[in-house]
């Protein structure tokens, strides 16, 4: 996000330089000095919001995030105050006696362009005094730090009993490997962070069909910060030790050569391989190259959020890509009740307690992650209505800092931080929305528009741009699209996740990029660059947006 604002106000001093050359007499060098040294600064927060950052660099970060936001404001200011007057006389001569008496003189708008130089050129001094030279050295992923642990992990060891809803699919899959034609094939199973694609894929594998049925099983968990080289390893070694067998003498530096002892060694053989949580579509067009298609009824199943690598490894009529769906009320609220009173009231919900738990379960939205989860900890509460009730009303925070939720936080914020720089923005503006919200794209496009998130591209205009920043969150399973009675794009509305939702509000608040008031509230932070009011009459949520 601080890349984000730093890019857009780099933009923007470019434009002001190139049309203002007579820029506030004595600090056009301040502004050029000042793009400089942001431009600087920009290398370094490239990957800014992996969230692995030790505090100091988040400190530091953040000083730049709202020396930005100072310098955004200050470039509104001169349009309004100097570039319009050229453009407006006449309109400015009507506001003088109106307006102009309250506005800032022109060298109060220098003062504040030097004070920003000065502030800048501490910020990069503090960055040089502490070390900051690098992410690698402001990363808590170091060797003197501890060891984070990747909460996706728990997805590889389900119990039989917290399996609601895939029986069907599993089945199916299971056929699929076993059965079908002798071409080697690729299933893609796509869907959002937390709705099972992990634990279904397992379950798949770990099936004693499947493990007769093949001759090498190797699974392999990819990630978003995988090393091809160490995976072709892995897999090396995997094939070899499945089946007793010591490894020739290999050069495991060279990537060539893993791929062509691979592909030598799994000729002969009927395989299945299974890449868990793929992000990159760059990683299969590599991978597959390792894999040959011999003919043998060979399978191949990746796992991953984006619907765009999901189609990238369909490359014959025997791919195939299964899109995951979240589960069906009926099976969530099973679900809910196996783990909620897994040791008592013979997994029934008391009735006393049903009108609470059929609210949790509806922001659930079906993800199973978060039904186990949340079920998991009640579980673990009194069960009376008192206790309940103040999980329901404090799960927002609860997602952030109850160690039996944050996992379900970390898995879905996972998606946020894949975001290029340019979509970050974007996709914090759902925040402004109510929760459950839906909004035509016609309106959410000129909204990004009007914000400055959009990009211009040479031969499309900004709201074309706009529409393909939607279409990449659908594809990466972010946002939902709501289908009216006549499926037309102009009837379509766009809503997100209802947790998506409570991650956004978080890292928006986090970010001092929005805030947002509910009717009856009073009070907000003064440092937001946004308050979306939010006012519910009717059923009919209004929202308006204030930029301050």
């Amino acid at each position: 996000m601080t890349e984000t604002v730093v890019t857009l106000v780099i933009n923007e001093l470019v434009q002001l330089i190139a049309h203002e050359s007579k820029l506030l007499r004595g600090v056009h060098r301040d502004v050029m000095d000042i793009r400089d040294e942001l431009e600087s600064i920009q290398c370094f927060l490239k990957d800014a919001n992996r969230g692995d950052l030790q505090d100091g660099v988040k400190t530091w970060v953040k000083q730049v995030r709202e020396v930005a936001y100072h310098i955004e404001d200050v470039i509104d200011e001169y349009i309004l105050h100097v570039a319009q007057h050229r453009h407006q006389q006449s309109f400015i001569a009507f506001l003088h006696g109106h307006l102009f008496k309250k506005l800032k003189p022109r060298h109060d708008i220098a003062t504040k362009i030097q004070d920003i130089k000065i502030s800048i050129r501490e910020i990069k001094e503090r960055s040089e005094r502490y070390g900051f030279s690098s992410l690698e050295q402001g990363s808590s992923s170091s060797e003197s730090s501890v060891t984070c642990h990747d909460p996706r992990v728990g997805a590889l060891f389900i119990e039989e009993d917290e399996v609601v809803g895939i029986e069907s699919t599993k089945d199916e899959l299971v056929s699929w490997l076993v059965g079908g034609v002798s071409k080697r094939s690729v299933i893609s199973i796509v869907g959002i962070g937390g709705i099972g694609k992990t634990t279904l894929a397992k379950k798949v594998y770990e099936n004693e069909l499947v493990k007769g049925h093949f001759d090498s099983r190797v699974w392999i968990t990819v990630s978003q910060s995988y090393n091809v080289q160490k995976i072709l390893m892995s897999m090396t070694k995997k094939v070899y030790c499945e089946n007793e067998m010591a490894p020739e003498q290999i050069d495991m530096t060279d990537e060539i050569t893993l791929i062509s002892q691979l592909r030598k060694y799994l000729q002969q053989k009927r395989y299945v391989v299974v890449f868990d949580d793929v992000w990159k579509s760059e990683f299969w067009e590599i991978v597959k190259h390792a894999l040959p298609c011999n003919d043998r009824g060979s399978r191949i199943i990746i796992t991953t959020r984006s619907d765009f690598i999901g189609v990238s490894c369909k490359e014959s009529l025997f791919d195939q890509v299964h899109k995951l769906q979240p589960l069906s009320q009926d099976k969530a609220w099973e679900l809910f009740c196996r783990k909620a009173f897994q040791s008592e009231f013979q997994r029934c919900c008391p009735k006393e307690l049903v009108k609470l738990s059929m609210d949790i379960v509806k922001k659930c939205e079906g993800l199973p992650l978060a039904i186990v989860s949340i079920g998991g900890l009640l579980s673990t509460k009194e069960k009376v209505p008192l206790e309940w009730k103040k999980l329901h009303d404090s799960l927002s925070s609860e997602l952030e800092s109850n160690p039996h939720l944050t996992s379900v936080t970390k898995i879905l914020s996972l998606s946020y931080h894949d975001l290029p720089c340019h979509l970050k923005s974007c996709y914090l503006y759902f925040g402004i929305f109510p929760e459950d919200y839906s909004i035509t794209g016609e309106r959410l496009f000129w909204l990004w528009v009007a914000e400055g998130f959009i990009k211009e591209k040479k031969g499309k205009s900004l709201e074309d741009v706009a529409k393909e920043y939607l279409m990449e969150f659908i594809h990466r399973n972010l946002v939902q699209v709501s289908f009216g009675e006549l499926d037309y794009e102009l009837f379509r509305k766009y809503r997100i996740h209802d947790l998506l939702h409570e991650i956004i509000l978080s890292k928006a608040g986090e970010l001092n990029f929005c805030q947002v008031l509910e009717a009856g509230e009073t009070t907000f932070p003064i440092k937001s660059r946004c308050l979306s009011i939010h006012d519910a009459r009717e059923n009919i949520f209004e929202t308006s947006t204030i930029n301050y």
